[in-house]
């Protein structure tokens, strides 16, 4: 022990230059970036808080990184170099990079605290935020003095950013664009808190056995998470069930009060959330639902061991895991209740904090702007009245003045089947003062709706808080819109179909209420962290500025017919398609040719988003190409990934067709390896890093009208990916930047769709009438891809012969036709590469930065605030 610790301390370290920092090829002059003693927790009273002068917590050199993580390995692992573990050295090294993020952390809590600033509040019920060691890397500008600390350690970077765990605290698109905006919030220096859940569980680890998909526990905080710092001080009680009682107050007005049957606590655990270059770092808290109390001495002193903890694992369910099946009564319950319980945390976090400003609550609406993205926080309105009403006893029209001008409303789907509802019974058990308020927001709304539209009894039913037919209903949706200043749709096409389809009649009322706001993604982890060698491109190109102004990507066009460039932009390609192949077989055992077309289609498995349509094309080449091996098409690898929901069997049919198909068509020695198909499992985050930077072809092929915006797609086109796709979502806009000769149209469009199913669709008949589709559909049905089981793909070809919701046989010609420009456009090697080009150059809109900026200046009105680090 005592030759390892020498050793530590004569390790040489090089002059500390805090000012400089380095970052990829990059090196920008920053603000000195003191520490602080610990992160931010906006209990922090307005004070200067002393800075940290110590190098090995706040120093940007390598010599101070060494001395960090040595420091971090021994005081907070407990563990010396000899025999450390790989993950000993991993949180240590991620709890140094936290320790440089702190002092940022701890100013931004400050100084949104101690100034006059309007806070935008991102409440979302996924936040699929990806690891963050190399993202946070990247917005310190450290990665290459980080690489070169660890490799005098005789650590890899590249070997502990693998060992980073994918927090489950997402599923799909709706997550990961809460997560781009908080990227973006810091970036643009934009006062924010994300407001979440803290899952114990994710969703579920995707696994194939025998072809089908299994799910399998995401146990992602098993070995800890050095991002989160747990406040207990910062805690909120949430009550559930019960019953209300009336009575006077001595002003003689009636209030009311909620009992409830049980409570459960909400702790606070903190993520910091860094922006790009900048000092501001914003904060994710997220709730973890304890017990109020939660051992009971009396009962263990009784001997009744297990009651004696029975409150702590009942309340601790409430966070425990990602989205529960709600297909069981106790399922929907804790959905509910999850909803409710991260809502209510958070609203009264926000009047928390309104206090510790020194505001009255009156001005609440004026310092805090509240995004609720999607209806699964839209419980929020009704609590917020609560809080307001019942406990802060304003008056009623006063407190919904504040509510509205506090909560802005993000739409997310046109199926009406998704937009979420809840069972009055099941409401009036869980939450019955909730209810009671959204009778009377209905009441009061709907008198409004009478009084502009006399006689009119359906319009008043459409839109009234509560569905009555069948089984009575709360609508979720329709309480968002009622309760908030502002709605917006996510494209521009899916705003325009919402307020002529869901949303029609609100719309009416409310022409000025709806606007859109086209969904981003961050350049940040989507180019410069995850594909490397494309930003140093960039860089040494167009210079280094589009990483914080995609715009400027726009410089790549005067490049796109020059030879060379077109030759380093093809290497750059091929780099990251070789490193894709080699995952693609470590993961699943294929061995796929990086020469060959990738064609990728990764996203949550659902019947609009049409995998299936691709599975029936791939089934006709294949065909075709066994008739005539020699047939001019390009060689193609395909690769899916994508969840689906335990629930759904239609969906994990798709996937088990998937996996029949590459078991056929990979081991077909007739075919020559010209085709080949991946099932990529438990995609996520972490695993995009090294898809959507090989993608040749992106498939974003959903039935026009059903998908809200897509940002896979940007992500695609921001690589270099050419799009095949239907005007559907945010399609149409990336067809319009990008042109429409380097985008591969098919398909019905949405006003199409609609004429097609009034003429009453007739799927079976397009099936006859097309010799190649009916053999895709009678080869599946034999059980070619389901090992000589016919059964197994009945439920789905049964489905698309007398059903087909999503028009697959309807846009199935027009698909194969269009696939067929595809493989005649990538012989042409120069084409295709000036496609490329080109999708990245004209990705611009597409940056999550300019969604934030319209978002803060159409509807939160929340200017950016420079944060200055005190100084050693």
């Amino acid at each position: 022990m005592y030759r390892v610790l020498k050793r530590i301390k004569n390790i040489s370290f090089e002059p500390i230059n805090p000012t400089r920092v380095h970052g990829g090829n990059r090196a920008t002059m920053l603000t000195p970036a003191p520490g602080y003693p610990e992160g931010p927790s906006m209990d922090d009273s307005p004070t200067n808080a002393s800075p940290c002068s110590d190098p090995a917590r706040s120093g940007l050199d390598r010599g101070s990184l060494q001395r960090g993580i040595l420091d971090n390995l021994i005081c907070l692992q407990g563990r010396y170099p000899g025999v450390a573990t790989p993950h000993d050295w991993y949180m240590a090294f991620a709890y140094t990079v936290r320790d440089r993020l702190l002092a940022r952390w701890v100013a931004s809590a400050h100084t949104y605290l101690s100034r006059e600033v309007r806070i935008a509040c991102y409440l979302s019920a996924e936040f699929l935020i990806g690891p963050q060691l190399g993202n946070n890397l990247v917005n310190l500008g450290l990665e290459t003095e980080a690489r070169a600390a660890l490799q005098a350690l005789d650590q890899d970077l590249d070997a502990l950013l693998a060992l980073e765990e994918e927090p489950g605290l997402g599923n799909g698109g709706l997550g990961r664009l809460a997560a781009c905006y908080m990227d973006s919030l810091a970036t643009l220096e934009i006062p924010a808190i994300g407001y979440g859940i803290r899952y114990e569980f994710g969703i579920f680890d995707q696994e194939i056995r025998d072809g089908w998909q299994v799910e399998v526990t995401d146990k992602w905080l098993q070995k800890g998470n050095a991002w989160e710092i747990v406040r207990p001080d910062v805690s909120f009680y949430v009550g559930f069930g019960g019953h209300t009682e009336n009575e006077t107050d001595e002003q003689g007005h009636l209030r009311v009060r909620w009992i409830p049957t049980r409570q459960v606590k909400g702790v606070a655990c903190d993520m910091p959330m860094q922006g790009y270059l900048v000092s501001t770092c914003n904060t994710l808290r997220l709730w973890k639902s304890e017990a109020v109390e939660s051992f009971d001495l009396k009962d263990f002193n009784a001997g009744d061991y297990y009651q004696a903890v029975q409150e702590k694992v009942i309340s601790e369910t409430l966070s425990k895991v990602l989205y529960p099946n709600d297909e069981p009564e106790a399922g929907k319950r804790l959905r509910l209740a999850q909803q409710y319980f991260f809502v209510s945390c958070s609203l009264q976090d926000m009047l928390r904090l309104l206090k510790l400003k020194g505001k009255p609550v009156n001005r609440f609406g004026e310092v805090f702007a509240a995004q609720l993205n999607d209806t699964h926080p839209s419980i929020a309105v009704a609590e917020l009245m609560r809080l307001l009403v019942d406990e802060r006893q304003l008056p009623w029209d006063e407190a919904w003045d504040i509510t509205r001008s506090t909560f802005a409303y993000t739409n997310h789907t046109l199926l009406p089947e998704a937009l979420e509802t809840w069972g009055l019974p099941l409401f009036q058990r869980l939450l019955p003062r909730l209810l009671e308020i959204i009778y009377e927001i209905n009441r009061r709304f709907l008198d409004e709706i009478r009084q502009r539209f006399p006689g009119d009894d359906e319009r008043v039913k459409r839109m009234s808080l509560i569905d009555e037919a069948g089984d009575r209903k709360v609508r979720m949706a329709n309480l968002a819109t009622i309760g908030s200043h502002a709605v917006n749709g996510v494209a521009a096409l899916h705003s325009e179909l919402l307020k002529q389809t869901v949303m029609r009649d609100f719309a009416d009322v409310w022409p000025d209420r709806f606007c859109n706001v086209t969904n981003g993604v961050t350049p940040r982890r989507f180019m410069t962290l995850s594909n490397p060698g494309l930003a140093r491109l960039l860089d040494e190109t167009i210079g280094s500025g589009w990483v914080t102004d995609l715009t400027r990507l726009k410089a790549l066009e005067t490049h796109a017919d020059d030879a060379s460039f077109q030759d380093r932009w093809r290497k750059v390609k091929q780099s990251n398609k070789e490193a894709l192949a080699r995952l693609i077989q470590e993961r699943t055992d294929i061995v796929v040719d990086p020469a060959a077309l990738f064609d990728i289609q990764v996203k949550r498995i659902h019947e609009y988003k049409r995998q299936h349509l691709n599975a029936l094309y791939i089934i006709g080449l294949y065909q075709r190409l066994r008739r005539d091996p020699r047939l001019a098409v390009a060689p193609r690898c395909f690769v899916f990934g994508g969840k689906a929901a335990p629930g759904y069997a239609m969906a994990k049919l798709i996937i088990r067709l998937i996996t029949g198909m590459a078991e056929v068509v990979n081991n077909d020695p007739q075919i020559g390896g010209r085709l080949k198909v991946v099932f990529f499992p438990d995609f996520n985050v972490k695993n995009a890093h090294s898809v959507y930077p090989a993608a040749d072809l992106s498939e974003q092929i959903s039935t026009a009208g059903k998908e809200a915006s897509g940002t896979g797609n940007m992500k695609f086109m921001m690589n270099g990916a050419l799009t095949i796709g239907t005007l559907d979502g945010a399609n149409v806009e990336i067809r319009e930047e990008v042109g429409a000769e380097n985008f591969f149209l098919f398909g019905l469009s949405a006003a199409q769709v609609e004429q097609v199913k009034r003429e009453g669709y007739r799927p079976a008949e397009r099936a006859q009438a097309d010799d190649g589709l009916r053999e895709v559909l009678d080869l599946i049905a034999s059980g070619h891809f389901s090992r000589g089981e016919p059964d197994v793909f009945r439920p789905l070809v049964d489905n698309l012969l007398h059903a087909d919701p999503f028009l697959v046989l309807a846009d199935y010609a027009d698909y194969v036709a269009c696939q067929d420009r595809v493989s005649a456009a990538w012989h042409d090697t120069r084409r295709w590469t000036r496609m490329s080009i080109l999708n990245t150059a004209r990705s611009g809109k597409f940056s999550s930065d300019r969604a934030i900026s319209e978002y803060c200046e159409r509807i939160w009105k929340t200017p950016a605030v420079r944060i200055t680090l005190a100084r050693s």
